[in-house]
């Protein structure tokens, strides 16, 4: 006579998935704050009940500052490891490849001079938090962009922006003047000059970058090696209550520049890394701990 199998305890499974996917998070957030190495966190995956082996690979990688989507893709096809693979599941040498890759980039990642593009949807604070660690972090260079619209209350020219006529933007780009530049929200245009830029790097200096989505695309493509750091909103509300309350813009130009910033959240996952601006303080300082600053900046 054939037994019923036992009956499953349906909410112990699913008190167990929850576990589980607090303690991948929990892991994640490790490697992305710099509490945990990732070569530790590779190490530990040995151990198949632990939660780092039930990290994907994916995962894993997404989750180290500076590693987007593309990265991992081509680091993926570099090694030799499926997408779908487990950290716990990986072969001997697929796993000697990974710990080879992980000493590489953290020997080489941090001090190499480069180009930090901040980018996030309108009305996130990209300004706020630029003008900040301006105030705050001498050691950090920013660039400075060229743009067609007029000044806000209090930016002023050659600190804020290099507030230029159409003619004079026009004369910039025939004459490749400028890294990247883009029409923003169908109206103004906006650009970074290339010269700063360049000097900086040669003096070792990495240099920042507050630029809209359209130049940070551009800027990826020019400069490969350049570090694309994405700032979200807390929530889509709080983006909403920012845009309108900083008052800058008609009821007409706050409804076109939030439909755009639904296309703009979008893109995210372009970005090699991301800071959620709930704070102005705590999000510039996570930013110039991505730049490679490493001494104590409180």
């Amino acid at each position: 006579m054939n037994q019923k199998p036992p009956p499953v305890d349906r909410v112990a499974a699913s008190r167990a998935a929850v576990a589980a996917r607090r303690a991948r998070a929990l892991v994640k957030s490790r490697i992305a704050s710099g509490a945990a190495r990732p070569i530790d966190v590779l190490a530990a995956s040995e151990d198949r009940e632990s939660a780092a082996a039930s990290l994907r690979v994916t995962q894993f990688l997404r989750a180290i500052p500076h590693i987007g989507i593309t990265k991992t893709e081509r680091i993926l096809s570099d090694l030799g490891i499926a997408p779908v693979k487990r950290l716990g599941g990986l072969g001997r040498n697929q796993r000697v490849k990974l710990a080879e890759f992980l000493d590489t980039w953290e020997k080489s990642s941090p001090d190499v001079p480069r180009v930090i593009v901040l980018a996030g949807p309108t009305a996130v604070g990209k300004g706020t938090v630029s003008q900040y660690i301006r105030e705050n972090f001498p050691q950090v260079q920013i660039s400075i962009s060229a743009t067609t619209r007029k000044p806000r209350p209090g930016e002023v020219d050659g600190k804020d922006y290099y507030f230029v006529d159409d003619e004079e933007f026009d004369r910039m780009v025939a004459a490749n003047e400028l890294l990247e530049h883009a029409t923003v929200h169908n109206s103004f245009r906006y650009g970074t000059p290339r010269a700063p830029i360049e000097a900086r790097l040669e003096q070792q200096e990495p240099v920042l970058l507050e630029i809209d989505i359209q130049g940070a695309r551009q800027v990826r493509e020019q400069m490969p090696e350049a570090r694309m750091v994405f700032l979200l909103p807390p929530s889509w509300d709080e983006l909403v209550n920012r845009l309108v309350g900083r008052g800058t813009e008609s009821p007409e130009e706050q409804e076109r520049r939030l439909s755009t910033a639904k296309v703009e959240l979008a893109a995210q996952d372009e970005f090699d890394a991301r800071v959620v601006n709930d704070s102005v303080p705590q999000a510039a300082q996570k930013i110039v701990r991505l730049m490679g600053f490493r001494e104590d900046l409180n």
